[in-house]
């Protein structure tokens, strides 16, 4: 799959087959990832790879939008250790970028994923650092919800020439 393809092929899948995703898959989907760009390369990024289903189930309850959770073999918890912030601030673009990477990765492997947002909502980050024993220094960005594909949304030309300006608005 080429790279335009796979950006305009990607879709936010929600349902899921009953099947694990291969350890050798994660592991691809943690490089796409951190291969993103990053503010003066500080590549803050922490992930924590959910699939242990009680703690899948207990994320629904944390984030109403990624209750899909519960009938997904994983989930990636995307976090920023501040730590290692450089620009300070920056990390919630970085993580974005890398967010995007892991979607399309996804994309490319076969798989079906969602992003589900964590920040800014506090309680959200709150509960998942609590329910995944986070370190005061790091910040939950966004989950993302991985698993094999049990529904195919088609793609759809986005294009909007109505949102391009060129040289003034």
């Amino acid at each position: 799959m080429d790279t335009l393809e796979a950006i305009h092929g990607r879709r936010s899948v929600r349902r899921y087959q009953d099947k694990p995703v291969p350890e050798e898959l994660v592991r691809k989907l943690l490089a796409a990832g951190m291969s993103a760009p990053s503010a003066r390369d500080a590549q803050e990024w922490q992930f924590v790879v959910i699939d242990d289903k009680a703690m899948l189930t207990e994320i629904g309850e944390i984030n109403p939008n990624a209750k899909m959770a519960q009938h997904a073999p994983m989930a990636i918890l995307v976090c920023a250790d501040l730590s290692l912030e450089k620009s300070v601030g920056y990390w919630v673009v970085d993580c974005a970028a890398t967010v995007e990477n892991i979607l399309l990765a996804a994309h490319a492997l076969g798989l079906g994923a969602v992003w589900t947002g964590v920040y800014p909502r506090q309680e959200r980050m709150d509960g998942l650092k609590k329910l995944v024993g986070l370190p005061e220094k790091v910040m939950a960005h966004s989950l993302i919800v991985v698993g094999y594909p049990a529904e195919q949304p088609s793609p759809q030309d986005r294009y909007r020439s109505d949102r391009v300006h060129r040289n003034h608005w």
